[in-house]
C-alpha cells in the first residue's frame, strides 16, 4: 500500500473509535504508536519470550532463536519482553543480541519478580548482565509481587538515569483492581495486561484508565499461549480480511489488539521464523476501525 494512502487510512480509523491518535508511521510505513509519557514512537508488535526462550544452552535452539529475533528486527520490530521468570530466556535474549550486535532498534523490557524488596537491586543488575546492555529501557513489576518496595527502587532508578521507563504488570486477568490503583496513585509510564480478541476484560477500566492517565499500554497472552489462534486456524479467515490487509490469521488477531488507540504495543511470543513474519503483518496495511473491530469479535465468536 502507497505509504500516504496508509496513513491516512490510519487516521481515519483510529477517529472513527472516538479516541485520540496515537499512531504515527515511521518512514518504512510501520504502525507505531507514541508512549504517553513522552512521545517516543515504538512498533507497535514486539515480542515476548515466555516459554519460547526458555531453551538453555542447546545450541541448535539458541540458533534458532536467532534467526527469530533477527527476523523480528528485520521487519521493525523493537520491544522484547521478558521476566526473570522465564527460566534461561534473559540468558538466550542476551545470546541473540549478542550474536545480532545488539540492533539500534531494540527496546529493551524486563521486569523484577522476588518476593523482596531487598533483592531486587541484585536481580535487576543479573538481568542487565544477562541481556548485555547497560540499563534497560523498561523495567517492570512482575505480576505485582512486592510492588511497593520494588517501584520505589525502579522510580529511584529511573531519576538516576539508570532507567528509562517504569511499570507493573498482571496477567491472567487477575488483580485488575490492584493494577488500577497503582495507575491512580503512581508515576508509572507503562501498564501490562491481558488483552486479546477473547479477553477484553480491561477494555471497561484499565485502558480507559490508561487513556486518562497518560500509560503506555501492552497487551500480553494476544493468542492465549497459542489456544486462540489453533482455534481460529481450524476455520478459514474470513474473505474481508482483506479489507484491512490482513492474509493471516496472527495478523488478524494482533490488528484488531493494536486497534485499539489506548494499546501501545502487544507482544506476541513464537519460536519459528515463519509464524514471526506473520506477527510483523500486523504492523503494515489498514487498520481496524470500530464496525470492523465488531465484525472481528463476531466472527471469532462464531467459530
Amino acid at each position: 500500500m502507497h505509504r500516504r494512502r496508509f496513513l491516512a487510512t490510519l487516521g481515519a480509523s483510529l477517529a472513527a473509535l472516538g479516541l485520540p491518535r496515537l499512531a504515527v508511521a515511521r518512514p518504512q510505513g510501520i504502525l507505531t504508536k507514541a508512549i504517553p509519557t513522552t512521545g517516543e514512537a515504538i512498533p507497535a508488535i514486539g515480542m515476548g519470550t515466555w516459554i519460547t526462550f526458555n531453551v538453555g544452552g542447546d545450541p541448535q535452539a539458541r540458533a534458532q532463536r536467532v534467526d527469530v529475533l533477527r527476523t523480528f528486527f528485520e521487519l521493525g520490530g523493537g520491544m522484547v519482553d521478558s521476566s526473570p521468570m522465564y527460566g534461561s530466556a534473559e540468558a538466550v535474549v542476551g545470546h541473540c543480541l549478542e550474536a545480532l550486535g545488539t540492533p539500534q532498534e531494540l527496546f529493551s523490557a524486563t521486569k523484577v519478580w522476588t518476593s523482596s524488596g531487598e533483592d531486587g537491586p541484585d536481580e535487576i543488575e543479573t538481568s542487565r548482565a544477562l541481556w548485555g546492555v547497560d540499563r534497560f529501557d523498561l523495567l517492570q513489576v512482575h505480576n505485582l509481587l512486592a510492588w511497593e518496595d520494588h517501584l520505589q527502587t525502579l522510580l529511584e532508578m529511573k531519576a538516576q538515569g539508570r532507567l528509562r521507563y517504569v511499570g507493573v504488570t498482571t496477567s491472567h486477568g487477575r488483580r485488575h483492581g490492584d493494577i488500577e490503583q497503582v495507575m491512580r496513585t503512581q508515576p508509572i509510564d507503562f501498564v501490562q495486561a491481558t488483552y486479546n480478541i477473547a479477553d477484553r476484560e480491561v477494555e471497561q477500566r484499565i485502558l480507559p484508565l490508561a487513556a486518562e492517565r497518560g500509560i503506555a499500554f501492552i497487551a500480553n497472552r494476544p493468542f492465549r499461549r497459542g489456544d486462540l489462534i489453533d482455534h481460529v486456524k481450524r476455520h478459514p479467515l474470513p474473505p474481508w480480511a482483506a479489507e484491512i490487509d490482513c492474509d493471516n490469521w496472527a495478523a488478524f488477531l494482533l490488528k484488531f489488539i493494536v486497534s485499539h488507540p489506548a494499546v501501545t504495543c502487544a507482544i506476541p511470543a513464537t519460536s519459528r521464523v515463519d509464524h514471526m513474519r506473520e506477527n510483523m503483518d500486523a504492523l503494515r496495511g489498514r487498520v481496524p476501525d470500530t464496525a470492523m473491530r465488531e465484525r472481528m469479535i463476531d466472527y471469532v465468536r462464531s467459530l
